[in-house]
Parts: structure tokens; sequence; C-alpha cells
């Protein structure tokens, strides 16, 4: 491609900058290659110009900056432009051009990679090619990747849509998380449908307050999502009203899910030990799901699921037979084993208040004895919701073993010292593998035990350095050691 074939993003000037090769496009000047877009971003951390001289260098043919960026004298057109990031999400999104023919995104705290997944499934129960995009990885038609970014920036974004169009896949569900709003990187994403699950406390380490944090979650609808285009959204939760609100005056067409969701209506449910029974009201007529999870939250997600899926053409039928067949996300209210007694452990990705909260409300139901919880907090993140997890655990959990999750460059003693300030009686193993086989060795018949925080997650970060560590495996060698 040539220069001039961004006109409409980024500036032609007086036009003899049009023949320009562009090869390619980065906002990283380490990936910086000759022919190469380089985006100039100021981040929270680093400001790109300072790096843009260093992508000349390397080759790049052209830079996209802020109108105020410092760039000094470089060799190669500068193409200056209000909002840089918005600029390298529409020009990634023409450099790749191919992306699924259904794109749907799914936004809210907690239960985004359930939804996603589920909604993967759901379509894959219609006959349809899907793919399903987010902290997980992407699990698509003969793919299945590990991955750690809820939203991959938009080059790597478009890259990856483009693969999924070409190998096939016409429906794609993917996580948008405030930060991947707020940055911009679904600004060239051609989307059919968005979701809403729910709204907590999360990523105060860079939304100034919970009303700025929702703000960049209603991007969604109010600006990316087309008008006349179907917002599903989870009625039942605080938030729920507001995003509702705010949907409908972009001009969004709203449909509502859950118990006071006026789509879909969850008009009954019963919560056994590994599965749910509901009735669920569509278009005037009660449909019965036998939904093959614990946990009234995934019920939630699932009917978020099954509304995207309904606003994307699936017939009803299809949909609600699906549901039945859903397997969990990995690492959300994951059944790992079951101790010699029968006692079931479980690893979540509760890492968020409110997830927390939901998924020790959600196992009270079916535990006959005691509900415990193994879980910490992750370092250089909002300190401030560590003595609020401690709370929700000493609250809601019969005994609560804090120990590490990711410390990153924190003190783990300081973590734990700051979730203990606020969970009286809480047991303190710093050491994550001990934590977890102290808890197996706790349980007795009818316990249950969660193991939450890093969920799917196969590394612990110390410092700067991830080692191998799985909760899932430390579960399963625990519960051999004892006999599970």
């Amino acid at each position: 491609m040539q220069l001039k074939d961004f006109a409409g993003i980024l500036p032609m000037g007086d036009g003899s900058t049009a023949s320009v090769e562009v090869l390619g496009l980065t906002a990283d000047s380490r990936s910086a290659r000759p022919g190469y877009l380089f985006a100039a971003l100021h981040g929270t951390k680093a400001d790109g110009a300072a790096y843009a001289a260093d992508a000349v260098a390397k080759g790049a043919s052209a830079i996209i900056a802020a109108r105020d960026a410092a760039l000094g004298d470089l060799a190669v057109p500068i193409l200056r432009v209000d909002d840089p990031r918005h600029a390298l999400a529409l020009a990634a999104a023409r450099f790749y051009r191919a992306q699924p023919a259904t794109m749907a995104a799914v936004t809210g705290t907690s239960g985004k990679t359930s939804v996603v997944s589920f909604l993967r499934q759901i379509w894959a129960h219609a006959g349809l090619q899907a793919a399903s995009i987010g902290t997980t990885g992407v699990v698509a038609p003969g793919r299945d990747d590990y991955g750690t970014l809820t939203t991959p920036d938009p080059v790597a974004l478009h890259l990856l849509l483009k693969e999924l169009a070409d190998a096939g896949v016409t429906h794609a569900a993917m996580e948008a998380s405030s930060h991947g709003l707020d940055q911009r990187r679904l600004d060239g994403v051609k989307l059919t449908a968005a979701g809403f699950t729910n709204l907590g406390r999360d990523h105060m380490d860079y939304h100034p307050t919970v009303e700025e944090y929702h703000r960049a979650k209603l991007r969604l609808f109010d600006t990316l999502l087309p008008k006349g285009a179907p917002a599903i959204i989870f009625a039942d939760d605080a938030w729920s009203a507001a995003t509702i609100a705010a949907a409908n005056k972009a001009g969004r067409i709203v449909l509502s899910v859950g118990r006071k969701g006026d789509f879909l209506k969850l008009k009954r449910l019963e919560l056994e030990r590994y599965r749910q029974r509901a009735e669920v009201e569509f278009s005037g007529t009660l449909h019965e799901v036998d939904l093959p999870l614990a946990g009234d939250f995934q019920m939630s997600n699932a009917l978020v699921a099954a509304g995207l899926a309904l606003a994307t053409g699936v017939k009803a039928g299809t949909v609600f037979a699906a549901l039945e067949h859903l397997k969990g996300a990995p690492g959300r209210l994951d059944l790992v084993g079951t101790t010699s007694t029968g006692a079931p452990v479980y690893v979540d990705y509760a890492h968020k208040p409110e997830a927390l909260e939901n998924v020790l409300l959600s196992v009270r139901p079916f535990t006959t004895g005691k509900v415990v919880v193994v879980f910490g907090c992750g370092g250089d993140r909002d300190k401030g919701k560590r003595p609020i997890m401690g709370g929700i655990a000493t609250r809601l959990a019969d005994v609560s073993i804090v120990t590490d999750d990711n410390p990153r460059s924190e003190v783990p003693a300081t973590i734990r010292a700051e979730i203990l300030a606020n969970a009286p009686g809480a047991i303190e193993i710093g050491d994550r593998r001990e934590a977890i086989r102290h808890a197996i060795g706790l349980l007795s018949a009818g316990d249950t035990l969660i193991v939450a925080g890093k969920g799917h997650e196969e590394g612990q970060t110390i410092g700067t350095v991830t080692h191998p560590f799985s909760d899932h495996d430390e579960v399963r060698t625990a519960l051999a050691g004892k006999g599970g």
C-alpha cells in the first residue's frame, strides 16, 4: 500500500508524499521495519515521540503523531492528527482489510471471557465458523492460542481478524476491556452487536473514578457500535440502568436480559452442585434450560451470550439447545477435581472484589459444610481493592487463606498485610503452592474450596520474571497426594 491509500484517515498534505510505500504498521519502535508506519503514541509510562527517531533509523517510512508531539527533525513524512490512537486503529483496519462478517464485542467488569466463549459455542452449535478472542486467548476451528491480553493492540488485532477471516471464520466474539476501549484498540472493528455484563471495582490504577471507568465502557455503545445495532445488556446489575440509558440515547437497539430483562427474562432458576435449571421467556414463549455449569453468574453470562446469538440471527430453538451443551471458559469456576470425600475444588479467575463475592456466593447454596477460599492480590495494580477483598473473603467464606498472586515489583508480604488488615482470622501462607495444599488438607465431606485469582494463567510473576505456575496443576497434585 501507499500513503494515499490511507486518505480520509491520515492527512495527505499537498500530495507529495502520496506514493510513500507502507509495508506495515507498528506503535513499538523495536518492531519497526523498512516501509513501516510508526505511530508515536503517548502512553501512561512512555511517550512514543521519544522513539520516533529510532523507528526512522530502522526504516520507518512515515510517522503518525499528535499535533503537539515533539519529534525533532526527521527525514520522513510526519502525519499529525488529533487522535493518533484512533488513526492507528483505522489505518490497521484498512491495511489488513478482512474481518469476520459478524463481529460482537462484550464489555463489563466480570464475565466477558465466559460470554465470548459461550457465544462462540452457540454459533458453532448453529453450524457457523466461529471464533472467540479474549483473556484466555484465541479459539477458532483448528486454532487454540493461549493469550494474556484481554484486548490486543489494533495492529495485532486486525492481523488476527484477517487471519480468522482468511481461514473461513464468519463469526467472532471479542472482549472489550476498558483499557482497549479507552485506547481506541477497537475503533477499526466493524461491529454487528455488543454486550454488557456488569460493572464493579477494577482498574482503579488507570481510571480515576468508577464513573470514569464506566464512561470508558460506554464508548462501546455510544461510539463504536453503529446506530440501530443491537446492544444486549444484562439488566440486573447496579450499572445496568445507566448503560441502557446511554445506549438508548445513542440510538442503539437495547435488548435487555436477566430477571429484569425484556428480551430474555429469567423466570425461574434452581441451583445444583454441577448445573442449573432455568425457565427463560423469549418472545412470549417459556424455554426450559439445563445449564451444565455451577454458579448463578454463569446463567447471567449465558443469557448475555444467548441474547447476542439471537441478535445475530441464530434461531431460538438452536440457541436454547446450545445452552445445554456449554462448557465453561478456562479458569472460570472450573471444577478441577474432588477430594476422596467428595469435596469439590474449583479454580476461578476472580481477582476483583465483585468477582470474588459472586463466586463465593455461588457455591454457598450447594455447600453443606465449609466454604474455603485461597486468594491474594496482584502487585502494581489497584491497591484499594486489597482490604475490600479481605473483607469479602472473611464475610463469605468459613476459612480464608491469604497467599501471593502475581506480586510483580511489590514486596509480597506488604500486599498480604494490606489484605489481612481487613481479614480477621484469615490464615497467611505466602507460598501459593503450600496454601493450596494446606487448603485441600482442611476439606471434609460437604466442603467446597475456591482457589481464586489466577484462573487460566500458567505463570506467577515475581519481580520481572514469570515463573511457571498453574493453579490447576497444583490442585491436581495436591488432590493426588490426598487420594482425591
